[in-house]
């Protein structure tokens, strides 16, 4: 079992996300006193009887006078068992841009929903974007259950409904939990509460310590060695005269001494002779490992080349299909020309057909639209300038996503998932057959 879970918050606004995390945060110590101190100051000249544990995360201005979370952060916490980078993603339609940010390198995701609400429609958006980022593990968070009358079945109808929900957009039962919560009081938070004898199950924070987490997340299935090249490295000095080393960081695989590997996409075969750091040499680097790599050959590399495993390197392609979310204010329309960043390669792109867009809502397909507006969710055809030496999203999260940018302004206009991502959720035709 890995000692570190990544995971993101998602919810509706007012669903309670921010006192959820201000309760993880403070029920395992991870917060200093005198920050605890400015919050029950600032709770009561609110006039409130305890502290409103929201102040200890909405930290924008902006955030603590409109009392909603705008921006994604990342919050810290562990405890004896394991060790937490939680990414705290806004509830408005209007930045699930950055809930896509937040999740998508996420092992688990805590989904919160109103209890005297249940699953609404911004619910099941950030369920199916959950399923079409490969997120492989789910907790629906029932907040506020002592705010309802016959807390047992509302708990059990929302259950069923998300459970029915989640089995349409690919997940397994035994990777989707529902525990019913107060955040507010710390019901079943930390520990189990005795105010809801009908839940059986675990605490939040036991859930989080105890799911099975693979060390290496980035996808589904196991691959070889994936390098984008981040920069080359020539000091051209006397005591390194003929040095030339590749940075950048292991994104899939194992990068190990002696390996046999292919430079992308020109297709030249070497070794690696060395893995150096600036601690010493190593004799391999597991994924996430920032590391240069000394190739036993002379040959020509260059940032946005990717290093990969002989036994399996991807064929680089310049035309693909791939699932998009729309992040632009202006809508996305058939020959659009944008820029794709994959890895540490920026390439022109051009956009061919629209293929279909994704009712979240319906779990249906909507085929041929004319145009992708902002937050929808669609299947495209691109091609690019230059090949990419990317895999199916489905093999690997980080070497099958890639961004869009506006080339004028620089600004991100969509997150893609190389291949169709659609075909993990299941979806009819445009009236949900």
């Amino acid at each position: 079992m890995s000692d570190l879970l990544r995971l993101a918050t998602a919810g509706s606004v007012d669903d309670g996300k921010s006192t959820l995390v201000g309760r993880l945060l403070y029920d395992t110590k991870s917060v200093l006193a005198d920050q605890i101190d400015a919050v029950t100051r600032a709770s009561v000249d609110k006039g409130l009887a305890t502290p409103d544990l929201s102040l200890l995360v909405d930290g924008l201005r902006a955030e603590r006078e409109q009392g909603i979370t705008i921006d994604v952060a990342y919050r810290y916490f562990a405890t004896p068992t394991r060790s937490f980078v939680l990414a705290d993603t806004p509830g408005h339609v209007q930045y699930t841009r950055n809930t896509v940010s937040g999740a998508s390198t996420a092992q688990l995701v805590i989904l919160l929903v109103d209890a005297r609400k249940g699953v609404i429609e911004q619910t099941r958006r950030h369920a199916a974007v959950m399923a079409l980022l490969g997120v492989p593990r789910l907790v629906l968070a029932v907040n506020k259950i002592d705010l309802v009358d016959d807390a047992a079945g509302v708990f059990e109808r929302i259950s069923a409904e998300f459970a029915e929900l989640t089995a349409r957009l690919g997940w397994e039962a035994d990777d989707v939990v529902a525990i019913p919560v107060s955040a507010l009081h710390g019901d079943n938070i930390a520990s189990r509460s005795r105010n809801t004898p009908f839940y059986d199950g675990p605490s939040l924070i036991e859930h989080l310590e105890s799911v099975p987490v693979d060390a290496d997340s980035s996808g589904r299935h196991s691959i070889g060695l994936r390098f984008p090249v981040q920069y080359v490295i020539r000091p051209r000095t006397a005591e390194y005269p003929d040095y030339r080393g590749y940075a950048g960081q292991v994104a899939a695989g194992v990068a190990a001494k002696g390996d046999a590997v292919v430079v992308l996409p020109s297709g030249v075969r070497t070794t690696i002779e060395r893995i150096d750091t600036p601690d010493g040499e190593l004799p391999a680097a597991q994924p996430g490992r920032s590391v240069t790599l000394i190739l036993a050959d002379d040959v020509d590399v260059s940032r946005g080349d990717t290093i990969v495993s002989a036994v399996d390197a991807p064929e680089p392609i310049d035309a693909f299909d791939a699932t998009v979310c729309w992040l632009g204010d202006r809508p996305l329309r058939p020959g659009a020309r944008l820029l794709l960043k994959h890895g540490t390669r920026t390439t022109q792109a051009i956009v061919g057909a629209l293929i279909e867009r994704f009712d979240e809502q319906n779990l249906a397909a909507d085929p041929a639209p004319e145009s992708l507006s902002l937050n929808d969710i669609g299947r495209i055809s691109i091609r690019v300038a230059d090949p990419v030496a990317a895999d199916d999203y489905r093999v690997n999260r980080h070497t099958g996503s890639f961004l869009l940018i506006d080339p004028s302004g620089g600004n991100t206009l969509a997150a893609g998932l190389v291949g169709d991502a659609l075909t993990a959720v299941e979806v009819g035709t445009e009236s949900g057959a």
